[in-house]
């Protein structure tokens, strides 16, 4: 299998609190794709000041706004001053600082205030690291989310539309929103591409795409099939970011702590109707059984 990238893209792998950051190098400058989560914001700076060797950030780029995507914006922005550029349909939203429908506040993560200078939109044609890539619609995990994929050697970041084993939670279904069909119509996307190697927004870099499209296909299948299996994902990923982020939670403060988040509220309440207390404890219960989380005492423990 041919992993192999250009020598002007270098791929920092994070972990699922920030989303991996993709940098290039060559004759149009340097430039990074997604910049992590606000609390790795100074990882995120250590990192990238070793690749760049003394020389500037040009370019930051979001394939889109969630926060373990852009949460390192600010941070990037003032160490860089960096033109950053964002996906078109989000920039009123970021211009007036709206964080409910930014979805920074729905899911009770953090994301410091950023400003951009330019937009991303389908149909785009970008020089990054001397390469040409196209800019091409990815809805469903998000509906204003990018690719970007350089035909010349293969190469797509697909951000969460597509990882190794399946793709990001389908949040519009969890706002009422349609959210299945465009995640198969990006996954026919894809498909229609026939990437070489995939750069996906967490876990490793990975060819095989027809293997990991199917894997895709298959997850779609069965949350399309029960809505509420992808509300009981979602709230099982909210909760294990909330972990990751602070290591350790009370259990008994769970009930609540989920209770403050609106989209668990929204699908404990319309999706799932369980009382905050047993959904506490579903969600405590399959962090343990899929080991990421453990308990000991009277605290939920990350993995």
């Amino acid at each position: 299998m041919d992993l192999r990238l250009p020598p002007s893209i270098h791929v920092l792998e994070r972990n699922w609190l920030s989303s991996n950051n993709v940098f290039l190098s060559g004759p149009d400058g340097t430039a990074l794709i997604d910049s992590g989560y606000v609390t790795h914001a100074p990882q995120t700076l250590a990192l990238l000041r070793h690749l760049l060797a003394g020389r500037p950030l040009d370019r930051l780029l979001n394939t889109h706004l969630h926060s373990d995507h852009c949460g390192g914006n600010a941070a990037l922005q003032a160490a860089y001053a960096c033109h950053t550029a964002i996906p078109a349909f989000d920039a009123d939203k970021v211009a007036r600082w709206d964080e409910d429908a930014l979805s920074f506040r729905a899911t009770g993560q953090q994301c410091p205030c950023f400003g951009f200078d330019g937009v991303l939109a389908p149909g785009d044609v970008l020089l990054l690291g001397g390469l040409r890539w196209q800019v091409l619609a990815a809805p469903g995990h998000d509906p204003h989310a990018l690719l970007m994929f350089c035909a010349e050697e293969g190469v797509l970041v697909s951000g969460d539309a597509l990882w190794q084993d399946g793709f990001g939670v389908i949040f519009p279904e969890l706002a009422g929103e349609p959210g299945f069909e465009e995640v198969g119509a990006t996954l026919d996307l894809i498909a229609s591409l026939a990437p070489r190697v995939v750069i996906p927004g967490h876990g490793p870099v990975f060819g095989d795409v027809g293997a990991a499209l199917r894997r895709a296909r298959g997850r779609l299948d069965y949350l399309a099939a029960d809505p509420s299996r992808n509300a009981r994902n979602a709230v099982k990923v909210l909760l294990k970011f909330l972990l990751l982020e602070r290591g350790t939670i009370a259990l008994a403060s769970l009930p609540g702590l989920l209770g403050s988040i609106p989209l668990v509220e929204r699908v404990r309440t319309h999706v799932l109707g369980l009382e905050a207390d047993a959904l506490a404890a579903w969600a405590a219960d399959a962090l343990v059984r899929a080991g990421a989380a453990r308990i000991v005492g009277e605290h939920l423990l990350d993995l």
